[in-house]
């Protein structure tokens, strides 16, 4: 139980040696009888203090500024005062002077931000998340170098312009586009955001900056382009490989890394007797539940024997991301498609080409990609001229009926 006590707040003059018909300005701060004095910085004619009333005479500007500089700080030393009484600290005359002039608290630099969030979160996001990570702070070091001429700064001094000073810095550099600047500030804020939960800072400043993102236009085969790439014949083992773990993921929806995940624990038998992937998204930890198509199951029969998966548990015989997609550029060459492939081609395929294009409802095709809300899911709804007019088609035909 706290014991009771007391607090006081006083203001009083001292007069300079040299100069005696001068004085300087100071505050007292009481608590249970031991007493502290805070200089306040500020000189005044000893003939126009007024002692018992505790503040200058007058109705000059100086007297003004003054009288409004005492009322301040009598108001941030009961603001002090309070902030420690709910902290439950044992109350000094120190205390709550540092808790005043600041000097109680450890004022954290942007630096010690990046470094604690690296720390913290490299067990938590996934290792592609925290690369992303690490080129916004590379960023942010060259920022502070280049144009504010410093390697570190507090987080305090972090404000609004230094805010949309990094976004211009961004969009100077020739290798961002708009979207990729847009990265970069949404990981910025977020950074700034963990560091007002931490209580490093009173205020965020990035809290006002809107995140200006473009529409970018969705890569996916048509349906003829998809059977062109099934039925090529490629020269090169590397690619024919490649086009068959594409074209499983076209038929499945799963991303890169789940695909290269993929093991046999991941296959069992679904509320149908038939095959599925019981798996969790990479990207997310989302649980998927994808029954195996035709398609994608013969393709799996193709590899169970690969040499290269051989005495382990994995299905597919899956690449690196880059050669992949270094792998799928080339077949997109020889099968003379005009678009730039990239393996998340075949998601956005099974999304558009595969499902929604054949009927499968929306609701649907939003689960089987492990979708948290169904808004992400009608982006590829918008895309599908052919749907678009399948459900024209049908609706003139009610209406004539």
């Amino acid at each position: 139980m706290r014991t009771s006590q007391t607090f006081s707040i006083s203001f009083f003059i001292r007069k300079k040696k040299k100069q005696p018909e001068l004085a300087l300005l100071y505050a007292r701060v009481t608590v249970n009888s031991k007493s502290l004095e805070i200089s306040l910085k500020r000189t005044l004619p000893v003939n126009r203090w007024n002692q018992s009333a505790g503040k200058i005479l007058g109705n000059s500007a100086e007297s003004y500024q003054i009288n409004k500089k005492l009322d301040e700080t009598k108001a941030l030393l009961y603001k002090a005062y309070d902030s420690l009484l709910k902290e439950d600290q044992v109350i000094t005359a120190h205390l709550i002077k540092d808790r005043f002039l600041g000097t109680d608290q450890q004022h954290y630099t942007l630096l010690y931000l990046l470094s604690y969030h690296d720390q913290k979160m490299s067990d938590v996001l996934k290792y592609g998340t925290m690369e992303n990570y690490r080129t916004t702070e590379n960023y942010l070091k060259e920022y502070l170098k280049k144009q504010h001429r410093t390697s570190d700064i507090y987080l305090k001094q972090i404000d609004y312009q230094f805010t949309i000073g990094f976004e211009s810095y961004l969009r100077s550099l020739s290798s961002l586009q708009n979207n990729g600047v847009m990265k970069h500030m949404e990981r910025f804020k977020k950074l700034m955001r963990l560091a007002e939960h931490l209580d490093w800072i009173e205020k965020n400043p990035t809290v006002r900056f809107k995140l200006r993102f473009e529409q970018v236009d969705m890569v996916y085969l048509s349906k003829p382009e998809l059977e062109k790439i099934k039925s090529a014949e490629f020269e090169k083992d590397v690619l024919r490989i490649n086009r068959n773990i594409f074209v499983f993921a076209c038929y499945t929806g799963l991303a890169y890394a789940d695909v290269k995940a993929l093991n046999k624990n991941h296959l069992q038998f679904g509320i149908d007797g038939k095959k599925w992937i019981y798996t969790r998204r990479s990207k997310t930890n989302t649980a998927v539940r994808i029954p195996l198509l035709e398609e994608a199951e013969e393709i799996l029969n193709c590899y169970k024997d690969h040499p290269k998966i051989d005495g382990t548990e994995k299905l597919l015989p899956v690449y690196s991301n880059q050669k992949t997609n270094q792998y799928l550029k080339e077949i997109a060459d020889e099968v003379k498609i005009r678009k730039k492939l990239s393996f998340h081609t075949a998601r956005h395929t099974f999304a558009t080409t595969v499902t929604l294009a054949n009927g499968v409802p929306i609701e649907t095709v939003s689960k089987l990609l492990g979708h948290h809300k169904i808004s992400t899911t009608q982006i590829y709804a918008r895309v599908i001229d052919s749907k678009i007019s399948s459900d024209i088609d049908n609706l003139r035909a009610k209406l004539n009926d």
